[in-house]
């Protein structure tokens, strides 16, 4: 890790930008508790920034996503609500999946969609939703659970999608003015489905490194490094220090997407509307949409009054500076999905950062 450590503070600039410094954004939640728990930002050398961005797909998922989820559950038909176990404590305008629960729905959290397709086939008389969230990484697995569940025939299994692509988000911060990023640190396993070429035409357009990275200290500060080394040449790249990624990605991962969903507008929670940044069903699948056959409205979205999530998704402020962040917002009773998913900011902060660290090594 010294090594690293050395490494990052040779390459940074002496005179970084008028702005103050360099600010590089990693869009992974697992990326973000990793940071956190490793305390490497204790090893940053002054004038990089570190700051996360919308990497953790409960916390995109826009309020009124959570409202759905939860008139669903309440639905008098009492369906089977399958979903991740982040999904049950964030919270709707309306109370949460866990209060539902407590009042009588049958909201169950799965490993995943094919263990909600299991639900489906062990309950033939009883219709189980599952909650598709997430970005490409767990996308491949609810596209497969539909076409296994059209091949069987099981007219009981739905998804309520929130699936979202992290590249048109990735490009609408960089396209916002009010919203500096110097560079992107990228996921590890979203770019395992989508490749490091991907990110091509986010260098080719604006301009900035984009480094793919894995979860371990030292891969994490080799990226860095990487990064480091293309602004001080001036020359940003699309490229991978991670070795399970491929240029190309995973053909087989992207043929089942193309096959079973397309892409349509999305909302964002903190950003707001993305062209084509969300995932539906494709034609010839849109049996399975949970929302068209329970019928379930489109709602508004309501943020918590005071909660500064869709500042921290966006990387405008850290979770220290909500002003419910450790007083209000808490662990135990969480107000923002930052806050409960296991892959959010806030969550990260509260765990490892709320107290000032001393490094576990020697700083360089």
């Amino acid at each position: 890790m010294n090594l690293y450590c050395e490494k990052l503070h040779e390459l940074m600039p002496p005179q970084p930008s008028a702005s103050g410094g360099l600010k590089v954004m990693e869009v992974c939640g697992t990326h973000t508790m990793a940071i956190a728990a490793h305390g490497l930002k204790d090893f940053l050398p002054e004038g990089l920034e570190l700051v996360s961005g919308p990497g953790c797909p409960v916390c995109v998922s826009d309020s009124s996503y959570i409202d759905q989820c939860i008139l669903l559950a309440r639905q008098t038909s009492r369906p089977i609500v399958a979903t991740y176990g982040d999904m049950v404590r964030v919270p709707g305008s309306a109370g949460s999946l866990a209060q539902a629960r407590s009042q009588g729905a049958d909201v169950r959290v799965v490993m995943g969609a094919s263990a909600a397709l299991d639900l489906a086939r062990q309950n033939p008389q009883r219709q189980v939703v599952f909650l598709g969230v997430g970005f490409e990484t767990t996308a491949p697995a609810t596209a497969l659970a539909v076409r296994q569940a059209r091949q069987e025939g099981l007219g009981n299994f739905t998804v309520l999608l929130a699936h979202k692509t992290i590249l048109p988000a990735m490009r609408a911060l960089l396209a916002d003015p009010d919203n500096r990023i110097d560079a992107y640190l990228c996921p590890g396993h979203v770019s395992v489905i989508i490749g490091s070429d991907a990110y091509i035409p986010l260098v080719e357009q604006f301009g900035r490194p984009c480094v793919v990275a894995g979860f371990e200290p030292d891969n994490i500060l080799a990226a860095l490094v990487e990064i480091l080394r293309q602004i001080r040449l001036h020359q940003p790249r699309a490229v991978s220090v991670y070795s399970p990624v491929r240029p190309e990605g995973n053909p087989a991962a992207q043929a089942v997407l193309r096959e079973v969903f397309q892409t349509a507008d999305a909302i964002w929670r903190g950003i707001g509307t993305i062209p084509a940044s969300g995932l539906v069903l494709a034609g010839g699948y849109e049996a399975f949409d949970a929302a068209a056959r329970f019928e379930l409205p489109v709602l508004p979205s309501v943020e918590p009054p005071g909660c500064r999530c869709a500042d921290v998704i966006r990387g405008r402020c850290r979770p220290a500076q909500c002003g419910l962040f450790g007083r209000v917002c808490l662990p135990a009773e969480p107000v923002g999905p930052c806050m409960i998913s296991s892959e959010g900011a806030c969550a990260a902060a509260y765990k490892y950062e709320r107290r000032k660290r001393t490094p576990t090594h020697v700083a360089c």
